[in-house]
């Protein structure tokens, strides 16, 4: 028992004694850390007093540095406000010499004004004294002569004129031959050079159009079941559908190259499509129908642009739009409106008219063929009433008026465009004919030139572009020859339907024969 006392005492100590020096070794470890840290402070603030004089130095140095450039700047803009001053002062002194420069010419020029107003006054004086006196002396001639001034005026002037009238007449024969040839000559060269400057190639439209198949079985798909496919086809477009023994292929036609042209799209359409049956049919040929309409506009914008005419009305476009779907004589009639306009424009810069015009003329000059198959009358008298409802100027309505010797021209330009017309029209491949309606017209050329008496025979040539007429020389003479050219040119002008122009060529032969023996 008294040795666990002792032991627990000792321990207590022990305890107590670690305790102790632990304490105190902590006492004296603070006082180490509080001496280390107020070291340590002092030695920052040293270092911050030096970064703070070093900081200050360098702001002393940049103040003093700003300091000399803003002097120098200073005395800089004192420099230039001194030259600006200097030259202002020099500026305002030579002012100041004008202005007396400009009081002495003012003064000069009054002066001068004052004298020649006295000297026209003096001059007017004198015109007064010279007409009175020039009155005096006609009225002392007139009363010695016993003859008035007018009498012998119209006395000398009819005398000159008895004697210079066959000089006159001569040189105004002469002057007119020679403005006959020249103005010939300089037609030619300037029709020459314009059909030089404007080149095309020919396009012949045809009446059908040819759609590849992509097989045989394709064929009995556009048929339809009892036919109801392709006459629902026929019907909705108006064209007739050509199906024969041709492999892979099916012809469509038709007069109208518009509705050839949607049929076209149309089936090609279906059979891309895959579905064909009435109701898809009617489907499809609305949609082409309303984008060939925008098509016909594209055209038409393309067109005006291409030639350069600006300021059209929408719907005159629509319709320009429409001749690329027209033809005549297998000619498509929106590339003839485009060179007639081209060539009526090239001829028209030539001869000094107004060039756009005479390219709008051009252009319009077939207007009437866009809608001649909806509507009553002949293309000339439909493109008079479209040129009036657009508001056309009055050249280029009469241009489409007598482009067909229908109407008098009264403009250069209309007869720029008959010339250019013709031209367009006449050139070799521009316009093809089926061969029954060729043949046709060569004997009703024939038969025409055979209809006047004293002809014996008539031979239509050149693929009916000149008709030779054989006179009996016993029976017509030379003046009646002409005559029978004449007026066979009216008859077949008023009887006749024909592409370009035909020569019409009457000869009379006279043979003296005799036999020796």
């Amino acid at each position: 028992m008294e040795f666990n006392v002792m032991s627990i005492l000792t321990l207590f100590i022990g305890i107590f004694i670690g305790t102790l020096f632990i304490t105190i070794l902590n006492y004296f470890r603070g006082v180490n850390a509080e001496k280390k840290a107020d070291k340590f402070l002092e030695e920052a603030k040293k270092e911050a007093e030096k970064q703070k004089r070093d900081r200050l130095l360098e702001i002393k140095e940049e103040s003093y540095k700003l300091k000399q450039e803003l002097d120098r700047e200073i005395k800089q803009k004192k420099e230039e406000a001194k030259e600006a001053e200097s030259r202002l002062l020099q500026r305002e002194a030579s002012l100041d010499k004008r202005d007396e420069m400009l009081q002495k010419r003012d003064s000069m020029l009054e002066e001068k004004d004052s004298n020649l107003l006295a000297k026209q006054k003096e001059l007017q004086e004198k015109e007064v004294k010279m007409d009175e006196m020039y009155k005096e002396e006609i009225a002392l001639l007139e009363s010695i002569a016993k003859f008035s001034k007018e009498k012998a005026h119209d006395m000398i002037m009819k005398r000159v004129e008895n004697d210079m009238a066959k000089e006159i007449a001569d040189y105004c024969k002469e002057k007119e031959t020679e403005a006959k040839l020249v103005a010939h000559e300089r037609s030619r060269q300037i029709i020459v050079e314009s059909m030089e400057r404007y080149s095309e190639d020919v396009a012949s439209e045809q009446t059908v159009s040819t759609i590849t198949l992509p097989s045989d079985d394709m064929k009995g798909r556009l048929i339809g079941r009892e036919g109801r496919n392709i006459r629902t086809i026929e019907a909705v477009t108006g064209v007739d559908l050509i199906i024969d023994d041709t492999p892979e292929a099916i012809v469509i036609s038709s007069f109208d190259p518009l509705r050839r042209e949607i049929a076209k799209i149309t089936i090609e359409t279906l059979i891309k499509d895959g579905r064909i049956h009435p109701a898809r049919i009617e489907e499809v040929y609305d949609k082409v129908s309303k984008d060939i309409n925008t098509k016909i506009t594209e055209i038409g914008n393309e067109t005006i642009y291409e030639l350069g005419i600006t300021r059209m009305d929408p719907e005159l476009i629509n319709l320009i739009g429409k001749l690329h779907f027209r033809s005549s004589y297998g000619q498509n009639a929106l590339q003839h409106s485009k060179e007639v306009a081209s060539l009526t424009g090239l001829m028209a810069s030539e001869l000094g008219e107004n060039v756009m015009l005479a390219k709008r003329a051009g252009l319009l000059h077939d207007i009437g063929k866009s809608i001649d198959f909806e509507m009553e009358g002949s293309h000339v008298e439909i493109g008079i009433d479209i040129a009036k409802k657009y508001h056309e100027d009055e050249i280029v309505i009469n241009a489409i008026a007598s482009h067909h010797g229908d109407h008098e021209k009264n403009s250069i330009i209309a007869a720029l465009v008959e010339i250019a017309d013709t031209l367009s029209a006449a050139r070799p491949g521009a316009r093809n004919d089926s061969l029954d309606n060729y043949i046709k017209r060569l004997e009703q050329l024939e038969a025409i030139g055979n209809s006047f008496e004293g002809v014996e025979k008539t031979f239509a040539m050149q693929a009916g572009r000149e008709v030779r007429v054989m006179v009996k020389p016993e029976e017509v003479d030379d003046l009646t020859s002409y005559k029978i050219a004449r007026e066979m040119k009216e008859k077949v002008e008023k009887e006749m339907q024909y592409p370009g122009t035909i020569k019409i060529i009457v000869i009379r032969e006279s043979r003296a024969q005799e036999e020796a023996k």
